[in-house]
């Protein structure tokens, strides 16, 4: 692999690790990952405690197959976690960027999620 590729690689897992080490899901509050790609984004519900997904949602779930990457799929996407989250009596999350800053879509998928009642 290039050096320069190997260097991208490390920053991009010290930026995921400096935020992951502040940020731990319990059964009580789980921790809601944000991740996405250059068409798709999704959002899950993680147990740390139990090393267990309890809902996760994204571009490419069913009800939302048709929709690529965009302000409006990230809106529709915080909204049906918020959904599936107090499906399973959760109110509470810890909000997880992973390495992405909290802008665009991202703040689009959390605010929309907090605007559904979820609370973060």
């Amino acid at each position: 692999m290039d050096n320069s590729k190997k260097r991208r690689n490390n920053a991009r897992a010290k930026r995921v690790m400096r935020v992951r080490k502040k940020v731990r899901g319990s059964t009580d509050c789980p921790r809601l990952s944000v991740s996405k790609t250059n068409l798709h984004i999704y959002a899950q519900l993680i147990d740390d405690e139990k090393g267990v997904t309890l809902a996760g949602f994204g571009t490419q779930s069913k009800d939302c197959r048709e929709k690529r990457k965009s302000k409006e799929s990230a809106k529709e996407v915080g909204k049906q976690i918020a959904h599936l989250a107090k499906g399973k009596n959760i109110n509470t999350v810890i909000f997880d960027r992973g390495r992405y800053k909290f802008h665009g879509l991202i703040a689009e998928l959390a605010n929309s999620a907090r605007e559904a009642g979820l609370q973060f």
